[in-house]
């Protein structure tokens, strides 16, 4: 069964701008993330958990507390627990002890989303996302790039976001979020992130501005060529058989039946 936390683009808005809750909705994310922690200054905490609402939409509403052992940790877990969100981020994702004091403190109502962005989150990557309490797991790109002094680039995060990929497939969980795309004026290197996002195995995308969302799904989108692929090889019968020159069997028709998936999901 699909989880209702397998989406495709959920867009951050910060927690102590409430006037901007509906126009993130209207843009048409998969759900609305309300952020408690990165997008707001330490003044302005308790003015973001007390906006915290989910009347302005029929939306998912998700909830990415400060990280275990902030000084607003715990009241961002209260108030994200009197809202019943639908799911909480924990950022700085690391070790199993601290997810499951989450887990403990929300209930078995909120699933959690763990984020990794460390090096001891991608060491523990694979317990992280194993536990009951993780419906998903999510990149955090930028903060994992500044934890390892690595660049913000491709090659230099091959490695951690092919674990991810795997770790969320042993544990049976959803396919990873990737992480955002810092230039919001160019909506087509986010489609080219989510492209490439998209190959690697991941299920869906982080956005940051509005204009993403359409630009993120048309890159998790399959192409004209690809359809027409998959729907070549689903007609090609059982068994093997040959396609354009190549050969067609059973673990080639399920990659067929996803592309085709796909289309329907964006």
């Amino acid at each position: 069964m699909t989880s209702p936390l397998d989406f495709l683009v959920p867009l951050f808005v910060p927690g102590h701008r409430p006037e901007r809750f509906e126009k993130a909705a209207a843009a048409g994310p998969d759900a609305v993330i309300l952020d408690l922690e990165d997008a707001v200054p330490v003044e302005a905490k308790d003015k973001a958990r007390a906006a915290l609402r989910r009347n302005f939409t029929d939306r998912l509403v998700i909830v990415r507390v400060n990280a275990s052992g902030t000084p607003w940790h715990a009241a961002d877990l209260a108030a994200a627990a009197r809202l019943k969100s639908d799911a909480v981020i924990l950022p700085k994702a690391e070790n199993v002890a601290a997810l499951a004091k989450v887990a403990a403190d929300l209930g078995p109502e909120v699933p959690v989303i763990a984020l990794v962005e460390t090096a001891a989150g991608l060491a523990n990557a694979r317990a992280l996302a194993a536990h009951p309490a993780v419906a998903r797991i999510a990149f955090g790109s930028v903060d994992f790039c500044a934890d390892m002094g690595c660049a913000h680039v491709r090659e230099a995060l091959l490695a951690a976001r092919s674990e991810l990929v795997l770790a969320s497939r042993l544990a049976g969980i959803a396919a990873p979020l990737d992480g955002v795309t810092t230039a919001i004026d160019d909506a087509g290197i986010a489609t080219d992130d989510a492209r490439y996002a998209r190959a690697l195995g991941f299920g869906g995308k982080l956005a940051i501005h509005p204009r993403q969302i359409a630009a993120i799904r048309e890159g998790f989108a399959p192409d004209e060529a690809e359809i027409t692929w998959a729907r070549r090889v689903l007609a090609s019968g059982d068994g093997a058989s040959a396609v354009d020159g190549a050969m067609v069997d059973e673990p080639v028709r399920i990659r067929a039946r996803a592309i085709l998936a796909r289309v329907k999901a964006t």
